[in-house]
């Protein structure tokens, strides 16, 4: 019976792995939690957080939030 749960847990954790690997690896990846997080921070930002609240929580400089509020793609991540 040990057996049997040890192979059941194994392929649960393979599962999860899987969903995982698929979620944050990769540019593609990458690329969707970044659009997820940017969309995120432009709803704050309609909700009235101001610039410089949603760049200290980030870590992130004023003029990087102020560019993603834009529409724009930074260059590189910029930190606080």
């Amino acid at each position: 019976m040990s057996r049997r749960l040890d192979d059941i847990a194994g392929r649960l954790l393979l599962r999860l792995a899987v969903v995982l690997h698929r979620t944050v690896a990769g540019r593609d990846a990458a690329e969707r939690l970044q659009a997820r997080r940017n969309r995120a921070l432009r709803a704050a930002y309609r909700r009235g957080v101001p610039v410089e609240e949603l760049a200290a929580r980030m870590r992130l400089t004023p003029s990087w939030i102020r560019q993603v509020l834009n529409g724009k793609k930074p260059a590189v991540e910029e930190a606080a």
